[in-house]
């Protein structure tokens, strides 16, 4: 089921003869519960792409509907509103508050929404993340891949549509970031999540059901994958 869908959507930066085109005319769509990677070179747009997708880019042409939603057909107030609600977005570093702590920085989302957190819900990912005994440390108290994981637990707190994920990996080794994918592709499972992962990494890449390459702000190959 057609869950995500971009239309025809642009994306440049600076004027005249500074002008640089980031995203060229991209179409594309994305069904409900997939886990989709998007690779490419440096430049090439894809994570671009992520943060329109997510409503924290402004795109200069063309279209973002999520289940049916124009996602920037709505005003910046309830702009802010759906991407805290609908999408959980993760980047390659966690940007976590120096001063809360681990249980501070992971409901933030709900507490800036002004809603009650789901003690059910934050105590389930405490013990998914492996973060029950670190509860009440601060970020300078934990290893990379620990603040990592605060980082997916916020991302995912508002039990959100669509998870983004551009580079989780990218600032950790590599016991750590298999840990941070096999944690997504779990998330990903439990909570029918669709799940978008922008990433260098070949080995992340074939672990999705579809790949999608971005070259010079376009499309240039898009491969579903037959899982075995």
């Amino acid at each position: 089921m057609e869950f995500l869908k971009i239309d025809n959507l642009c994306k440049s930066y600076g004027k005249d003869e500074n002008r640089v085109t980031a995203l060229d005319h991209v179409s594309l769509t994305i069904d409900k519960g997939e886990f989709t990677a998007i690779i490419g070179s440096s430049g090439s747009g894809k994570s671009t792409l992520l943060h329109i997708i997510a409503g924290v880019d402004i795109p200069t042409a063309g279209k973002v509907y999520l289940d049916g939603q124009d996602v920037y057909n709505q005003s910046s107030e309830k702009l802010a509103i759906f991407r805290r609600r609908q999408v959980g977005l993760i980047y390659q570093f966690h940007n976590l508050i120096p001063t809360l702590n681990v249980v501070e920085n992971i409901t933030l989302p709900i507490l800036m929404d002004k809603r009650k957190v789901n003690s059910n819900r934050l105590n389930d990912l405490l013990n998914m993340l492996g973060l029950q005994e670190r509860r009440n440390h601060l970020p300078n108290q934990l290893s990379g891949g620990q603040q990592q994981r605060v980082a997916i637990g916020r991302a995912l707190m508002n039990a959100p549509a669509v998870m983004l994920a551009d580079e989780p990996t990218g600032s950790l080794d590599s016991r750590n970031g298999q840990e941070i994918i096999h944690l997504l592709k779990e998330s990903h499972k439990k909570y029918r999540q669709t799940l978008i992962i922008v990433t260098h990494d070949e080995n992340i890449a074939l672990q999705a059901d579809r790949i999608i390459t971005i070259a010079d702000g376009r499309v240039v190959r898009d491969e579903r994958r037959v899982m075995r």
